[in-house]
């Protein structure tokens, strides 16, 4: 197949602004400075989209050399500071148990003003991709778009509603459902694609305003409901990281 990369997308705190680069470095556990932090409930529960679809208009900056996260809400507001670190607290991700550990500075309060109720900021040992390093890189053909859009009857679906690292130009819609268990090279990155990525509500909101306003489920049910996959409404496949490299928006994707 002949395909590049069209696209690059991290952030820094999961299910905040997506954030699109020319470059990433990608690891064995994940992107470079992708979904270092999350937040959760007092009761250690995992903040997501799904409950709070604003969160999405909050920019974070994450700056390594100088450990400082920075958040930028909707009305202009910045709330900044060095990241302090405090107590190792058991945190409900997905369902499963994961150790993190508190992170102290003004960032939670201002988020718990923005959700209504009280959260934490939590940094764990590893990035914080939904699948582990079974799923560290996620990768989506721009085509799988259009064939998405045809079925809702619009012109384009916003690519940021699926929150995937990598965009793959120059292969059929649907492609990557081919890839899995196969060795696939993402510009000097070699990753293993290990199943599908099942979708939920959050791909029904507008990342722009974080409301609903596209039932791209019923759309996927509508069209995919028949298709062999690993989880539920599949669009898309997460992958573990075989080989670390950089990756360039533009470099070749091509099966080994």
């Amino acid at each position: 197949m002949t395909a590049r990369v069209a696209w690059i997308s991290l952030t820094p705190v999961k299910a905040t602004m997506l954030h699109l680069v020319d470059e990433a470095e990608l690891l064995e556990s994940g992107v470079r400075g992708d979904r270092r932090f999350y937040f959760v409930t007092e009761r250690g529960r995992l903040l997501s989209n799904k409950d709070h679809g604003p969160l999405q208009l909050v920019r974070a900056e994450y700056d390594a050399d100088a450990d400082a996260l920075s958040l930028r809400f909707a009305d202009g507001e910045v709330v900044d500071g060095e990241v302090g670190r405090g107590e190792e607290i058991e945190t409900i991700f997905h369902k499963q148990p994961r150790a993190a550990r508190l992170v102290v500075g003004p960032w939670a309060t201002a988020v718990s003003d923005v959700v209504g109720h009280p959260v934490r900021l939590v940094e764990p040992e590893l990035p914080a991709p939904d699948r582990g390093r079974g799923g560290a890189a996620s990768l989506l053909a721009t085509t799988s778009l259009d064939r998405l859009a045809q079925e809702l009857g619009v012109d384009a679906v916003d690519r940021r509603r699926f929150r995937m690292n990598f965009g793959v130009e120059g292969v059929e819609a649907h492609a990557e459902d081919a890839w899995r268990g196969r060795r696939l090279r993402v510009g000097d990155a070699v990753v293993i694609p290990q199943g599908n990525v099942g979708r939920c509500a959050i791909t029904t909101q507008n990342p722009d305003t974080g409301q609903v306003d596209l039932d791209t489920l019923k759309a996927l049910a509508g069209y995919r409901s028949g298709v062999e996959t690993t989880e539920p409404l599949p669009f898309g496949i997460h992958a573990a990281v075989a080989q670390a490299s950089r990756v360039r928006v533009g470099d070749p994707v091509e099966l080994v």
